[in-house]
């Protein structure tokens, strides 16, 4: 009789390290991934001397933004590497840089933007100019492709 309770015990200790060992495998979502984020920062918002982006994701990869700040505007639809609001993602931005007689440009083009794990953003890439405005110097070069580039914080909500 001591041996069948022995048994019974190995069984079910057996079954449920077992268990436990298999649901620890399956991957469930974290409950509280937010999906938005609010960016901070120089260049942002379009390219703003200081600016700020919202973005919202609308599947597990797929995100859009949209921002401003100190004299300029801007969009993109953005691609995260991995599910999630804190990873790097790939984007094509459009940027307006300037309103009225401070308008200088206007731009789009794809980037790379770096995340990283807690706060820390920037972004690197090339956009082409759809048209100059008239705080363009008259005596500058006007090249069809310039560097796109932020730095900044974001902070998901």
């Amino acid at each position: 009789m001591e041996i069948d309770c022995m048994n019974k015990i190995f069984f079910v200790t057996l079954l449920l390290g077992v268990s436990l060992a298999i649901s620890a495998q399956i991957e469930e979502p974290l409950v509280n991934e937010k999906n938005n984020s609010i960016t901070i920062g120089i260049l942002q918002g379009g390219g703003s001397l200081v600016g700020a982006d919202f973005e919202a994701l609308l599947s597990k990869q797929m995100g859009i933004q949209i921002g401003a700040g100190f004299v300029g505007y801007g969009a993109g639809i953005n691609y995260h590497f991995k599910p999630s609001i804190r990873s790097s993602f790939i984007s094509l931005q459009y940027w307006h840089q300037g309103f009225g007689t401070s308008y200088t440009q206007s731009l789009v083009g794809p980037t790379y933007v770096f995340r990283g794990k807690k706060w820390f953003t920037a972004q690197i890439g090339l956009g082409y100019v759809l048209g100059y405005g008239p705080a363009w110097p008259a005596n500058a070069t006007k090249s069809p492709v310039i560097l796109m580039y932020s730095i900044g914080a974001y902070f998901p909500i």
